[in-house]
């Protein structure tokens, strides 16, 4: 058994775990995340800010970790980092940070890439959510559509052309004057409002798209975005013309939300059902921020039944940005003898290790 220290400072949380284990049999001790809550003043993440905001907090959090586990730091065998992609400065954090306590230990170093970190997640809660499978990666910065014939070896179907699903939903939020981070937010009001009351083009998914297509699997939220600022230019020029009746039909905040999270979640399921479809595959893995989306996880569960394929999904705590699957993807490329030498350094873009024809 292996037991390993992931380290997580990819944006604005800092976090660190611990978790022991070999192969798919792993037990997660402990797991601590700090968020940063400075950033809601600005309506979205500073990364000068975020980058001292994780200087202040990685020792305390690491002592919250050894304590909630109960263990000291000398029976630690690895230490697993990640060093990309994600704001270079807040990542350097998290990599001297963990190069000087394997250097001090005299411990391995291991490197992680942060969206592999995110295909291993949800197999910390759900043993059945290994290799072969479907993923779904939606986060504020990345989304992806990644086939995992095994760990270790992906394929990229598809990804974003433009903004991320979670950016997408944080920028709509902000439209809606909705707090940061968004997401949640737009959520909670979508459930108030009336379905199809407004309807917002599906983007980029076609009847007549057909496998080998260059938008087969790709999707594209900016136009959506922009769909929805339209909607609300529409309704102040109506408003400046002494329409207010007709501009308060045309602009109501739950409405757009509710309208906006049906476009892109019938987007997300669409695409991934078409991978599911077109390789086989029996399960279909959620992971970043968005899986948490019950909209998403719902339609998810609803379309791929129909083609036989079990989805799974992380909790919140597994979904957002978290130390634990950045120690759990560790181990993985640990027990394959996989090391980094102390000039490891901090990317803030990264191609996904493993990728396969």
């Amino acid at each position: 058994m292996t037991r390993v220290l992931g380290i997580e400072t990819s944006c604005d949380e800092t976090s660190i775990a611990l978790l022991d284990g070999t192969g798919d049999a792993v037990t997660l001790r402990s797991l601590v995340i700090l968020s940063q809550d400075v950033h809601g003043i600005f309506g979205g993440v500073v990364p000068e800010l975020a980058s001292r905001a994780h200087l202040t907090a990685i020792e305390p959090v690491l002592r919250r970790t050894l304590a909630e586990a109960d263990a000291e730091l000398s029976s630690v065998d690895a230490v697993a980092v990640t060093v990309g992609p994600g704001l270079v400065g807040a990542l350097l954090v998290g990599v001297c940070f963990g190069k000087a306590l394997a250097y001090a230990m005299d411990r391995p170093l291991v490197g992680v890439h942060h969206m592999e970190g995110h295909l291993f997640a949800t197999s910390l809660e759900h043993a059945d959510a290994v290799p072969p499978f479907t993923a779904l990666l939606v986060s504020g910065g990345h989304t992806m559509i990644v086939d995992v014939e095994a760990w270790g070896r992906y394929r990229v179907l598809g990804r974003t052309r433009d903004d991320a699903a979670g950016e997408a939903f944080d920028k709509v939020a902000k439209l809606l004057d909705l707090p940061y981070p968004g997401g949640p937010h737009l959520e909670r009001l979508a459930r108030g409002g009336q379905r199809n009351a407004v309807r917002f083009a599906r983007p980029m998914l076609r009847r007549d798209q057909r496998p080998g297509d260059p938008d087969y699997f790709d999707v594209s939220f900016s136009g959506l975005k922009t769909a929805v600022l339209n909607q609300r230019k529409a309704s102040e020029a109506g408003a400046d013309q002494s329409s207010a009746k007709a501009s308060a039909e045309s602009w109501v905040p739950a409405d757009v939300a509710l309208a906006f999270q049906d476009a892109l979640v019938d987007t997300l399921v669409a695409k991934t059902a078409r991978a599911v479809e077109h390789l086989g595959r029996e399960r279909v893995v959620l992971g970043g921020g968005v899986a948490c989306n019950r909209a998403l996880v719902d339609a998810m569960r609803e379309r791929v039944a129909t083609l036989g394929a079990q989805v799974y999904a992380p909790s919140g705590r597994l979904a957002t940005d978290n130390a634990a699957m950045i120690a759990r993807a560790g181990l993985f490329h640990f027990e394959r003898g996989h090391r980094a030498g102390l000039d490891l350094n901090a990317h803030a873009s990264l191609s996904l290790p493993g990728l396969i024809a």
